[in-house]
């Protein structure tokens, strides 16, 4: 089914729309998350924008009856959703904010539709996190196979275990715990197909077909998207730029999103 054919896109997407300005900013969750991990940023930015926060299908509170495991086989499919909540919300001159995978997706969105957006966020983005020659990714080939066997076989005990190390910053456990929840509230055969789509993506190759300014954030300790992969990120878009936060974990939306939000805040007034 074709989101146009939706009978209600805001409902089938969980939108939300906020904030008194004119210029949008579409926040896009990271995987086994929702709209509600940008709580603590999207205020900073509400005063001026046009603030678009969305749950993806099978995420959070979006009407799960639409996933379908045969067309949610490839980030392109979440680009394509991404375009079409923005056409129907009648966007433009749009700010896109992404997380962890989403960084991807908002990336391949944007090729596919350059005139929607003026500017791109990517927070711990990674185009191919399975090491390569000459390309560190952060994991080989058969730790990632490891780590789907696991997600596969005890989804609820993966997220438990896994969420913690994931966020970092284990003198606030209470940070790595909310991620566990987020994980263990998502339907486990959409989490694992999920997963499966975002740790197997190599977009390496399409990074250098971004003609939009973008702000890569990168934390200085990430397991998930290492300081090469946030490098490299930054040296092959052609108008990308490198700002390395304080922040440690690969959250900084929960762990840190006053200097978060500070840094996005200062390229959006700096960036032309």
């Amino acid at each position: 089914m074709k989101l146009n054919q939706y009978s209600d896109i805001n409902e089938a997407f969980n939108i939300t729309v906020t904030g008194k300005g004119s210029q949008p900013v579409v926040f896009a969750h990271g995987y086994g998350c929702d709209q509600n991990m940008w709580r603590f940023i999207y205020p900073y930015l509400e005063e001026k924008y046009k603030i678009i926060l969305f749950d993806y299908i099978g995420a959070g509170n979006s009407d799960i009856s639409l996933y379908s495991k045969e067309k949610y086989n490839s980030l392109q499919a979440y680009a394509d959703d991404i375009i079409s909540i923005c056409e129907h919300l009648k966007l433009n001159d749009i700010i896109f904010v992404g997380h962890s995978v989403s960084a991807m997706i908002g990336m391949l969105a944007s090729i596919k539709a350059p005139s929607l957006f003026s500017k791109m966020i990517l927070i711990g983005p990674s185009p191919c996190y399975i090491n390569k020659e000459h390309y560190i990714g952060g994991f080989e080939h058969a730790s990632i196979d490891e780590l789907l066997e696991a997600l596969d076989s005890n989804y609820l005990g993966w997220s438990q275990n896994m969420a913690p190390v994931i966020m970092g910053n284990a003198d606030r456990p209470q940070l790595g715990k909310e991620l566990s929840n987020s994980f263990c509230n998502t339907d486990p055969e959409i989490a694992k197909n999920f997963a499966k789509v975002t740790f197997l993506s190599d977009n390496r190759a399409d990074l250098k077909k971004v003609t939009v300014p973008s702000l890569i954030l990168q934390c200085s300790q990430d397991i998930i998207a290492p300081m090469e992969v946030g490098e490299y990120v930054a040296n092959t878009i052609e108008k990308g730029t490198l700002k390395v936060l304080k922040a440690t974990g690969h959250c900084p939306n929960l762990s840190a999103p006053e200097e978060t939000a500070n840094a996005i805040i200062e390229f959006l007034e700096t960036s032309t």
